[in-house]
């Protein structure tokens, strides 16, 4: 089985047709795009010591749709809180539109832990991610039994989704087991590639290709300094709301709009994922999460009907909190030092989103819909009219 798996793994990595790391492109800042607040060397998720980020992009075929053999646009994302170990982080959710999917936050509010990775991908694949997840966790050894009873295993993994089915033949079921487990195992630390990769392959964002995007923020709290990253899967939004630093951008581009057939309304989503090595409890993780609207809200969202909006927050810090023997104690920030972590989900959430959009790239999908990245000349040119 072992060696099964391990070969599955690595006809995966060897057959992607983009690798889930590479060398970054431009982001918003190379662009000149002004931001406030101090971000950590890699202004990504991954700042926040022992977060990892594995990424699978499924990108296969072209022409008209053929359900169950593509053209493929899709993939699986990973963020794994403290890397390939088992040792649950406080967390906590929350919705704000819930026309979408994230698995296993009933458990997460109710005992305060993530216990596992948080997983992203297509609507259509929430399951059988979830199913890969146990497994993997399962032949890692990746939990910690009940007392006395060792062979005792449960898991319930956090996956969450967006649509790709306007570029991707979603109902063709293309994100296989392995293709979850190949994310997971290429899990690591440092740069995190951005736009249509991973779970963001087919996604689309204020009218533009949209996917994967990281900020971080380093800020000071009770005389410690802290790290705070985002991570965002970007697939929402109207072209007309856009909004970067401010400026109206949706508004000054009119054109480049996706090929004819595309949703004209908010009916996509968007799904945040905080992580922070400042010590904190899950009510107050939970607080960090309701911040991330606020992020939102200054690129141009509204959380539309049909938009899936939904957010998880974790501390790295507190190790072994969750082990099951023993008195337990926990460090945390007291609650008047919380608004410097409140401000710096906002400004991460809003540059994870528009380094999506920065990084995203022309792609066209089934029946040829074609939608366009975000012209870097242009944008820049929008920012000088308006003395940004």
């Amino acid at each position: 089985m072992r060696q099964l798996s391990l070969l599955c793994f690595c006809l995966i990595m060897a057959s992607m047709t983009e690798s889930a790391y590479s060398d970054p492109g431009d982001r918003a800042r190379d662009l000149g795009i002004p931001f406030d607040g101090s971000t950590g060397p890699l202004n990504a998720i991954t700042d926040v010591p022992g977060v990892t980020v594995g990424q699978v992009t499924l990108i296969e075929g072209e022409g008209a749709l053929d359900v169950g053999n593509g053209p493929v646009r899709t993939g699986v994302t990973a963020v794994l809180p403290r890397g390939k170990s088992y040792d649950p982080v406080f967390a906590g959710w929350y919705s704000l539109n819930g026309n979408g999917e994230m698995t296993g936050t009933t458990w997460v509010e109710e005992s305060g832990f993530l216990e596992g990775p948080v997983m992203i991908t297509n609507t259509h694949s929430v399951g059988v991610v979830r199913d890969a997840v146990i497994a993997w966790q399962h032949q890692n050894k990746l939990f910690e039994p009940l007392p006395g009873e060792p062979d005792v295993f449960w898991s319930l993994p956090v996956v969450a989704e967006t649509y790709d089915g306007w570029l991707n033949d979603i109902n063709g079921f293309h994100v296989r087991q392995e293709h979850a487990i190949a994310a997971l195992e290429s899990a690591r630390s440092g740069a995190v590639e951005e736009g249509g990769v991973g779970g963001g392959t087919g996604m689309v964002c204020h009218a533009f290709k949209g996917g994967i995007g990281t900020a971080s923020r380093v800020l000071d709290a009770q005389e410690k300094t802290y790290t705070l990253g985002v991570l965002v899967q970007a697939n929402y939004g109207v072209r007309d709301a856009l909004t970067i630093a401010g400026v109206p951008v949706g508004k000054e581009i009119t054109d480049l709009m996706p090929s004819e057939g595309a949703p004209q309304q908010d009916t996509g989503s968007i799904i945040v994922i905080v992580a922070t090595d400042a010590p904190l409890l899950p009510h107050q993780l939970k607080r960090i999460a309701r911040r991330v609207p606020m992020g939102l809200a200054r690129v141009g969202s509204y959380a539309g009907n049909g938009s899936g909006d939904i957010f998880i927050a974790f501390s790295t810090a507190n190790p072994g909190a969750a082990y099951r023997e023993g008195t337990k104690s926990a460090e945390f920030l007291p609650n008047d030092s919380l608004s410097g972590l409140f401000r710096a989900t906002v400004e991460a959430t809003e540059e994870a989103i528009v380094n999506a959009l920065v990084a995203g790239q022309t792609m066209t999908g089934i029946n040829g819909n074609t939608v366009y990245g975000l012209p870097h000349d242009r944008l820049q040119a929008i920012m000088k009219k308006y003395g940004r």
